[in-house]
C-alpha cells in the first residue's frame, strides 16, 4: 500500500536504515585531568530531597594535550545525598590557563556504590575508586576566542573522591 508520499512503508523503512546507518559513532577525545583541592564539607542537613552538602574548593591542576591550568579557589560542589546509595554532584569552579585564559566549569556528576563505602566517603575516608561509580558531564564556557570551540562541545569524565582531593579525566564526545 502507498502512503500520501507514494512511499511504501518498505520504502520509508529502507530510507531510515539507511539514514541511520550513515550517523557517526561517538569517540572519546581525551581533554584533560584535573586534581581538584576540596576542603571539609559545610553540612546543610536532611532537607526535602535529601543530605544537603556544599564542598569549597581550594584550587587545583589541569594537564591537557600540550596544555596546562590552576583551578582557581573559590568554587564550591554543591552535593545532595539522595539516598544512603546515591550522590547528585554539581561543581562550579573557574580554571586558569597557562596562557591567561580562563574557563567556567559546570560539572555534573553521579556518585554510587554501596552504601557502606558511600558513607565513608561522607565521613572523609579513603575509599577504593574502583569501587565506586563516579561519572561526570562537564561543560564549558570562557572568553578566549582560541578556546570558544570548547563551548561548542559535550564533555563527558570519570573520577574518584580522596579525602582531600577529586581526581578527573575528562573526554570530549568527538
Amino acid at each position: 500500500m502507498l502512503s500520501s508520499s507514494g512511499m511504501t512503508a518498505s520504502q520509508r523503512n529502507g530510507d531510515y536504515a539507511r539514514l541511520m546507518t550513515s550517523l557517526p559513532t561517538p569517540q572519546l577525545k581525551f581533554f584533560a585531568d584535573l586534581s581538584v583541592q576540596v576542603e571539609p564539607p559545610q553540612e546543610v542537613g536532611a532537607a526535602l530531597h535529601g543530605l544537603r552538602r556544599l564542598i569549597p574548593i581550594a584550587g587545583g591542576e589541569v594537564l591537557g594535550d600540550g596544555w596546562r591550568a590552576r583551578i582557581l579557589p573559590g568554587g564550591a560542589d554543591f552535593q545532595l545525598l539522595v539516598n544512603d546509595r546515591v550522590a547528585e554532584l554539581d561543581a562550579r569552579y573557574v580554571m586558569e590557563t597557562d596562557a591567561g585564559d580562563r574557563i567556567y566549569v559546570e560539572n555534573r556528576a553521579i556518585r554510587s556504590g554501596p552504601a557502606e563505602l558511600i558513607a565513608k566517603l561522607v565521613r572523609g575516608e579513603a575509599v577504593d575508586p574502583a569501587q565506586i561509580y563516579f561519572r561526570c558531564c562537564p561543560r564549558f564556557e570562557t572568553a578566549s576566542p582560541a578556546l570558544a570551540w570548547i563551548s561548542e562541545r559535550l564533555f563527558v569524565g570519570s573520577g574518584a573522591r580522596f579525602p582531600d582531593r577529586v581526581v578527573m579525566r575528562f573526554f570530549e564526545l568527538a
